[in-house]
């Protein structure tokens, strides 16, 4: 990256001549998932990228986030010389589990499908992204910034300022491009004029009480539990710590549930015959998630791409999240490489496109797996005899067990 001298005459809607102002050709607003693997396949081909960053390091290597990771991604991680950490302290899963009117049944996915998944909670993920784009590649990233604001992207001249929060000096970097990975709540996705894109959102109609408890899994594989009281879920996140959810009304208020009521209502929703007991442990997370999807369409604008949940979001019930954000940057990092390697303009022309193949793939998935797991607790008798019927067929059918491992473990191939 190189820093210019301040430009009166800065690009449309860009920050005023007082600015400090650098260059570099992109930059990548967010470092989760998306942004850091952007980042380093930017940072391998040499193409200069600077990453903005809200909160300090330390945060984001510490923030409960997903832990599923499908075989596709960490194939496609390990291709570019990022997943060596990953691979050696992930614990790999073959199988999961659905607990059902009492019953236990064991739904092998790899036998089915040949693929596993892969348990490695997104702060190892961060951590490992971070250390190799900072520490090992030398790439430029900034932390605890603050008013982040892009301008010009409709423009060949686009910019992206901020306040740096050591000096509150602000500063503008012009760049080629602008890749927005600063998630759900960012300020990326809001720079996309209405008139130019369509947001499709979809309300499951239910809340999800997330909850991490200082307690070994008490199962050797994901559990999903089917309840007239609610769904509840188990996911082993360490050997030492386990990620619950429970089904609860929107908006529900994490505190009225206690300790009792939340290990209560996991031993009803979660027992089986023959199960082993819960272990339970003291609850170190509770908030409650709301269970809504959305699409935003197109993915990009002018020279603003959107990547991960800037441009999508999906409820954690099929594990999707983080597996979307590492697809979309593999594409758009390739775009770019190819753009500034060959002069190859396709890619980005088509990231869009490609993307949302994908993106709603995913949904359609979550929406179907959505009312299996909650149709049961609606109190509709309809959606519960079909919540029933389908969860029959997907472990009863070979071709139904086929197609629901293939969509729940993901594959290279897009409908």
């Amino acid at each position: 990256m190189t820093a210019a001298a301040p430009d009166a005459s800065a690009s449309p809607g860009s920050s005023t001549s007082s600015d400090s102002v650098q260059r570099t050709r992109v930059v990548v607003v967010g470092a989760g998932p998306a942004g850091l693997t952007l980042a380093n396949i930017l940072r391998a081909a040499s193409v200069d990228c600077v990453v903005l960053e809200n909160e300090s390091r330390e945060f984001i290597e510490r923030r409960p986030r997903a832990g599923f990771l499908e075989e596709w991604a960490v194939r496609a991680l390990d291709g570019r010389g990022l997943a060596d950490r990953l691979l050696r302290n992930t614990v790999v899963h073959t199988e999961c589990e659905f607990r059902f009117a009492g019953e236990s049944h064991r739904f092998p996915y790899t036998g089915v499908s040949g693929q596993r998944h892969y348990v490695y909670p997104q702060p190892l993920l961060v951590t490992d992204l971070v250390r190799e784009y900072a520490d090992v590649r030398g790439g430029d990233i900034r932390f605890g910034v603050r008013d982040v604001e892009p301008a010009g992207t409709d423009t060949d001249r686009p910019s992206v300022a901020y306040t740096d929060p050591a000096t509150g000096e602000r500063v503008r970097l012009d760049c080629d491009f602008v890749a927005g990975c600063d998630g759900a709540r960012g300020v990326t996705r809001d720079h996309m004029p209405p008139e130019h894109v369509t947001i499709a959102r979809h309300d499951l109609g239910v809340g999800w009480l997330a909850l991490l408890a200082e307690a070994p899994p008490s199962s050797d594989c994901v559990v999903f539990g089917i309840h007239p009281r609610g769904f509840a879920g188990h996911m082993a996140r360490s050997p030492q710590v386990t990620r619950y959810y429970l089904e609860c009304p929107p908006g529900d208020d994490p505190e009225n549930w206690s300790h009792e009521r939340v290990w209560s209502e996991l031993h009803e929703r979660l027992a089986a015959d023959g199960a082993p007991p819960l272990v339970e442990g003291e609850l170190i997370e509770k908030r409650v998630l709301a269970m809504h999807n959305y699409v935003v369409e197109p993915m990009a604008y002018g020279r603003l791409y959107l990547v991960g949940d800037a441009a999508h979001l999906l409820a954690p019930i099929g594990a999707k999240g983080m597996n979307l954000a590492i697809h979309d940057s593999l594409l758009l990092g390739d775009a770019l490489v190819a753009h500034y390697g060959k002069g190859d303009d396709s890619g980005l022309r088509d990231y869009s496109r490609r993307c949302l193949r994908r993106v709603w793939q995913y949904q359609e998935f979550s929406q179907w797996l959505s009312e299996m797991y909650h149709g049961v607790s609606s109190g509709d008798p309809f959606r519960a005899g079909v919540a029933r019927a389908r969860l029959r067929r997907t472990l009863g059918s070979p071709a139904a067990a086929a197609g629901f491992a293939e969509l729940f473990l993901g594959k290279d191939t897009d409908y």
